[in-house]
């Protein structure tokens, strides 16, 4: 059945920059596509009696929403452990971690997972080391993931289980935390280091898969998203959403990019049919790697050290200079796209190096459309380069609500007011997109508009003024730009005539509303190839 959508603020985001024009009255739906955009007269006049008349009583017409990064699986596992989210301080810790045991009847044969603390919002502003963790449970291994996803923190148990020990040396790119003084593991574990927790971890977490196989793309569909990346996808991981497309349970379309350093080629290989292509909603996109950590975890790779610290701190490389090259050298011969985790200035610089080396000889290495995922410290220098390399920008915006203060501390006035710096990137002609890095922090991509337009951090203060963008900027960041990432812009991220139906329909335009309020519009309906897979409000249909 033919659709039609009118009497409503309509948002094509098909020009360039924003004029202060009326948009078209109307668009009509077929067949899962977007056939005609225009004056209402013109598209009712010869529209069949059984055509859909969906009357938007002056709601917001606009593409949906398109993630340029994050984990929809590990977003699915993280429904599985306890949330920290809320705790502000070790007490809180403990007590939500013993109801979780007392409420899922946790055995010792079993574990205890929980996800989403922040030190820097805890009231003792550290990390819960092994001690504090073990008055939630002495006899249940019990694991904590920081909100960054970075860092770990272990009870008694779950080290020994682990075989971590005096003994055991920092892994290279990583840090096992030790108590003060001696070699004694105090229970946090950075970077990757995480790694020597893993066999506890899959042997003994129990994850009902059904349940997250249904659940797991719910929260991106209700925030208007019809596009999801799983980045850092391991084999386990990529067999969960093949599973999904198989037997037709992807609702959205999700792009997957195997981890490099895994021998991410392999999932190519035995998937050659997904190769740039959808299949059942699910396509493989390119690699990921991982070169840094976090900033408001204080392990992102800078070139300068942070601040208000006890001694002189970089953050860490995961890989030497060769390793790396060796990742982008794979990555272009198979031309295939790469993106690299990049928090700290020095890790984006030695992501540039590696590509500039690597296409050096490579005509075709700039049509690789390679992406800098964060890019939270990135230098103006590097930006240069970027836009030379025809090199995208996947910042992660909500840093300056959720850490621009914590950044300020971390990295000082001039570093912490260039976080997320979207309009020196935009200003070089780099392209940009905007993600959430889920689960870090929820799919919400009007409230990476909201930040990227007001820059305003937790307490109130406006981090980096002169990095403002307009409304319509961020738009393009979470549609057409992030379309074309995926080599997709064709296809998606605006309304135009012959690309997909993927539409969402908002309380309120982004455009006409006060700025301040934009992270308040809500998302009444999700539309996928032209069928409706949320609505949390009927609109009129004649």
């Amino acid at each position: 059945m033919d659709t039609l959508f009118y009497n409503g603020k309509i948002i094509t985001m098909a020009e360039e920059t924003f004029e202060q024009e009326a948009g078209p009255e109307a668009v009509l739906v077929s067949n899962g596509r977007i056939q005609r955009v225009g004056a209402l007269d013109e598209i009712s006049s010869g529209l069949s009696g059984d055509t859909r008349k969906v009357d938007l009583q002056g709601k917001c017409l606009m593409p949906s929403f398109i993630d340029s990064h994050s984990h929809i699986v590990m977003n699915g596992q993280m429904s599985f452990t306890a949330d920290l989210s809320e705790c502000c301080s070790f007490e809180d810790i403990i007590e939500t971690l013993k109801k979780y045991i007392s409420d899922h009847k946790i055995t010792e044969k079993e574990i205890v997972m929980g996800f989403g603390y922040d030190h820097n919002f805890l009231r003792e502003q550290a990390h819960p080391d092994k001690k504090i963790l073990d008055q939630a449970s002495a006899d249940i291994p019990i694991i904590i993931i920081h909100v960054s996803g970075h860092l770990y923190c272990a009870n008694s148990l779950a080290l020994t289980l682990a075989g971590i020990s005096q003994e055991t040396e920092n892994p290279p790119g990583g840090q096992i935390g030790r108590i003060c003084g001696s070699r004694e593991p105090s229970g946090y574990i950075e970077e990757t280091g995480i790694a020597l927790l893993q066999p506890v971890i899959q042997t003994r977490v129990h994850i009902d898969t059904g349940f997250m196989l249904e659940s797991m793309q719910d929260i991106y569909i209700r925030h208007g998203i019809t596009t999801v990346q799983d980045g850092a996808a391991t084999e386990e991981n990529f067999a969960i959403l093949k599973q999904m497309s198989d037997f037709g349970k992807l609702k959205i379309d999700v792009v997957s990019y195997p981890l490099i350093s895994a021998d991410g080629s392999k999932i190519f290989e035995k998937n050659r049919q997904m190769d740039n292509q959808y299949k059942n909603h699910l396509k493989l996109g390119g690699y990921k790697m991982i070169l840094d950590g976090s900033p408001q975890g204080r392990s992102a790779w800078l070139s300068e050290p942070y601040e208000n610290g006890d001694r002189l701190e970089y953050g860490c490389a995961y890989y030497n200079d060769e390793t790396v090259t060796r990742y982008v050298k794979k990555a272009a011969e198979d031309r295939k796209q790469i993106l690299a985790h990049c928090n700290g200035d020095a890790a984006s610089e030695q992501f540039l190096n590696a590509f500039e080396k690597c296409i050096e000889n490579d005509a075709d290495g700039l049509a690789l459309r390679p992406v800098m995922i964060h890019c939270q410290t990135v230098r103006n220098d590097q930006l240069d380069r970027m836009a030379r390399l025809h090199m995208i920008a996947s910042m992660f915006v909500g840093h300056v609500w959720y850490w621009g203060d914590v950044h300020l501390k971390n990295l000082g006035e001039t570093r912490g007011n260039r976080i997320s710096p979207v309009k020196d990137a935009l200003s070089r002609k780099v392209i940009v997109n905007f993600h959430q890095d889920t689960p870090v922090t929820k799919p919400d991509m009007l409230h990476s508009v909201w930040c990227a337009v007001n820059r305003v951090s937790r307490t109130g203060k406006i981090i980096g003024r002169e990095q403002k963008i307009s409304v319509y900027e961020a738009l393009k960041a979470v549609t057409i730009n992030a379309a074309y990432q995926y080599f997709e812009e064709d296809l998606k991220g605006s309304i135009e005539e012959g690309k997909t139906a993927d539409l969402i329909i908002l309380d309120a335009s982004p455009l006409e509303i006060e700025t301040e309020r934009i992270k308040d519009i809500q998302v009444l309906e999700t539309i996928k190839d032209g069928n409706t897979i949320f609505c949390a409000e009927k609109v009129e249909e004649k």
